[in-house]
């Protein structure tokens, strides 16, 4: 697994010898991916406003979401490709470790809690793209392994599901709420007419 990931990177990297108009691309596209996308949420909030509420949901996915993959990538400790000297860092970037992409996992969270709503679901496509493209460009620029952009999906699958679960308890509980409160409603006009007889 080690040797595909390491043969991946050094495919499709930039390495010590970059062609500069595609380490440019890369590393507008490693910074500013997830800043189009921030904006494509805002606008698809603004064009549906009845997902506003689902939409304030995802973001908060989204913020833990990073924290989540930070603290999992500062535990296993794993060095980025500069640190390694397989390649330059094109971008700045910190030592901190590199798997999972935290990118790639908040990226990849908010585009499938898009596409989980009919309304969202081409924004959600577009992210998803867009988070292939941002962690591509990423491992173009040294800042990350192949195994980190699967990692980070893999851990936003895992957080989608557990976003899916809670809400389907909450519906469960709303409605069985909702359904005592018609009972109690219903009960004393029939113990009155119960009386009246």
């Amino acid at each position: 697994m080690e040797e595909l990931n390491l043969f991946l990177f050094l495919w499709i990297a930039a390495g010590h010898a970059p062609c500069a108009w595609l380490v440019s691309a890369a590393g507008a596209f490693a910074v500013g991916g997830p800043w189009l996308c921030a904006g494509l949420l805002g606008w698809m909030a603004w064009l549906h406003p009845r997902e506003r509420g689902y939409m304030l949901a995802v973001l908060g996915c989204a913020a833990l979401a990073s924290m989540l993959a930070h603290a999992l990538a500062a535990e296993l400790n794993l060095p980025r490709p500069f640190i390694v000297g397989l390649s330059p860092a094109y971008i700045e970037h910190g030592a901190r470790g590199s798997l999972p992409s935290a990118h790639a996992t908040v990226m990849f969270t908010v585009a499938l809690l898009c596409l989980r709503r009919p309304a969202l679901r081409r924004a959600g496509a577009v992210v998803f793209a867009a988070g292939i493209l941002t962690g591509w460009a990423r491992i173009h620029v040294g800042v990350h392994f192949p195994a980190d952009i699967p990692a980070g999906l893999l851990l936003a699958l895992v957080l989608v599901a557990a976003f899916a679960g809670l809400e389907y308890l909450c519906g469960r509980l709303l409605a069985s709420m909702t359904a005592a409160r018609l009972r109690g409603a219903r009960e004393p006009d029939g113990a009155a007419e119960r009386t009246g007889s």
